[in-house]
């Protein structure tokens, strides 16, 4: 069943020298603060490391959202929660089974979801649909904010909605990547319950009009 609508802004598409200034402007208008971990290894990109997430918790109170575009993301775990994180995401490309990651993640009190690529079939997720809070579909390819949203993923989305809900689970589906005030509704229409929004929010002339104007596609 499609959860209501949640929007996690993604602090990567943020100017890095007004952070704090940038998500508090946001805060009121959003559910979740997306967080982008990269380790130039996994992907081609070095971005949002834990000393960043520790200094932003304080002066926040939406979940942190960290997806983990690092080739050892159960390493992290302990770390990222002392620092603050509330949620950790982690690749099927680099965890194929993610069963052991999703334990050791709530023995830390984090909820845990998985991430599959553009490339990647809804499929590979099937099998581990019960373990993980959210599954992350991303909408472009990993590494580097500002690209187009990928449009085959809105049959993935169906597929993905029709999964989770034949099997009466809770699982949220999250999008990531490319999504934004022209393309939320068939986003959300196909099943979507979590909206990540980096550019589209951060780079907009207005970034709370631009995350008023997907969260008013809920329902339509």
């Amino acid at each position: 069943m499609q959860h209501p609508l949640r929007i996690a802004p993604s602090i990567l598409a943020a100017d890095f020298a007004r952070l704090g200034d940038e998500i508090a402007h946001v805060e009121p208008h959003v559910d979740w603060l997306h967080i982008d971990v990269m380790d130039g290894h996994f992907v081609p990109n070095i971005a949002v490391g834990i000393p960043v997430i520790a200094s932003l918790r304080p002066r926040s109170n939406l979940v942190f959202d960290c997806h983990l575009m690092i080739s050892n993301p159960e390493f992290y775990f302990d770390a990222l929660r002392t620092a603050g994180a509330d949620q950790v995401t982690i690749h099927l490309e680099v965890a194929p089974d993610p069963t052991r990651a999703a334990q050791q993640a709530r023995e830390l009190g984090l909820r845990f979801g998985i991430v599959i690529n553009p490339n990647t079939p809804v499929a590979a997720a099937e099998p581990f649909l019960e373990i993980a809070d959210v599954v992350v579909l991303m909408s472009v390819h990993p590494g580097f904010g500002g690209q187009s949203f990928i449009e085959a993923t809105i049959a993935k989305i169906e597929e993905l909605r029709k999964l989770v809900d034949l099997a009466s689970l809770p699982t949220d589906i999250q999008v990531d990547g490319g999504v934004g005030p022209a393309n939320a509704a068939a986003v959300v229409r196909a099943g979507a319950d979590v909206l990540v929004a980096g550019s589209s929010v951060f780079k907009a002339p207005d970034p709370v009009a631009a995350i008023k104007e997907m969260r008013a596609v809920e329902g339509r």
